[in-house]
């Protein structure tokens, strides 16, 4: 179950002999009849479907899957067991305004009611994990963390960093930096800051590529296409729009940057590191754990595009380390965040061996 998805995905989900039914879901509005919707949604599904075992993700599937899961003949029966997998904080645990602070402990209340019962909560992160067990969310003993959800590292395959013609007598891959950021665009996936290094670098750099890639974002923190227009217009970036296919652009660019506020684990840091990339992110629950500093990559202050263009800096001058980061990152890609490794995590989790 999802919200409504085009005729191409309902067929490849069909495809695999699987039952698609969608239901309403608003991702970003905050508005009780869409929520009671999606609520009434949910009780109907579970009382028509009797599922054995339920696994939410994201914050509104978890809450009120959660508590139409709580309220179902199944549940009071022990016939179903409930899994929630907590994918990152999001916008209403990053505190600062009243609004934010109200938001969450709306948010915090209702994800206890969710979760009272819940068989098993997972994580992504240990820093999230340890949120909810302070905030008593949830009983730490319920409690699980994952690698992420994963990558596909035959699908995202180490490609080259690039090649250099043979008369170019140069210490690393040829041609100007490039760095690539790919994300929705909101404030808190650090785009500002990039827009703002990529400034400082090119004053040092005028070659210098900054490349950004992603779809608008309705969410009260979302950046707009006008806003990003006059730093592309200003040639400070080049942003290329939203795609369905990340492989070309990281496939293109030199370094992976991922300057955001908070994450549950960055799926695009992991498609970079499959891609064989350096990493450059910033230094917050989700991203730090994809960098070994120094080794594949760095970290940075979040919200510090001061220390984001120092970094960047860095690596232009550091062009002899990228390939020995570029197979750190694909190394650690395989080891670690192999989406065959992850779902084994999660399957034993769930006793589904």
């Amino acid at each position: 179950m999802t919200a409504d998805a085009s005729p191409e995905v309902e067929q490849r989900i069909r495809a695999l002999g699987v039952e698609f039914r969608p239901y309403s879901i608003q991702r970003n509005a905050m508005s009780i009849s869409s929520d009671r919707q999606t609520l009434t949604e949910l009780r109907t599904a579970l009382a028509e479907l009797k599922p054995t075992t339920i696994l939410a993700y994201t914050i509104k599937p978890i809450i009120w899957g959660g508590i139409a899961w709580r309220s179902s003949a199944a549940r009071r029966c022990n016939e179903t067991r409930f899994f929630a997998l907590v994918t990152g904080l999001g916008y209403a645990f990053q505190g600062g305004s009243l609004k934010r602070r109200v938001l969450s402990t709306i948010v915090t209340k209702l994800y206890r009611t969710a979760l009272r019962h819940a068989t098993a909560v997972i994580f992504q992160n240990a820093d999230n994990r340890d949120l909810f067990v302070e905030r008593r969310i949830v009983d730490a003993a319920k409690c699980h963390v994952v690698s992420g959800s994963g990558i596909n590292v035959a699908e995202f395959a180490q490609s080259p960093l690039s090649k250099k013609p043979p008369v170019l007598k140069i210490d690393g891959p040829a041609g100007p930096p490039h760095f690539l950021l790919i994300a929705r665009l909101l404030g808190e996936k650090g785009i500002r800051e990039y827009c703002r290094a990529a400034e400082q670098v090119k004053a040092k750099v005028p070659e210098a590529r900054f490349s950004l890639v992603g779809p608008e974002d309705p969410s009260p923190d979302g950046i707009s296409l006008e806003e990003i227009k006059r730093w592309h217009d200003a040639g400070t970036i080049h942003y290329h729009g939203a795609t369905t296919d990340v492989r070309p652009f990281l496939q293109d660019c030199h370094i992976y940057t991922l300057p955001s506020y908070h994450e549950g684990m960055p799926r695009t840091v992991l498609e970079a590191m499959a891609t064989g990339r350096p990493i450059l992110t910033t230094e917050v629950p989700g991203c730090k754990e994809t960098v070994q500093q120094g080794v594949n990559g760095w970290l940075v202050p979040k919200a510090d595009a001061d220390a984001l263009a120092e970094r960047m800096l860095w690596f232009i001058e550091n062009r002899d380390q990228w390939q020995t980061m570029a197979d750190a990152s694909r190394k650690l890609a395989e080891e670690k965040f192999d989406v065959r490794i992850v779902n084994q995590q999660m399957l034993a989790i769930m006793g589904l061996e």
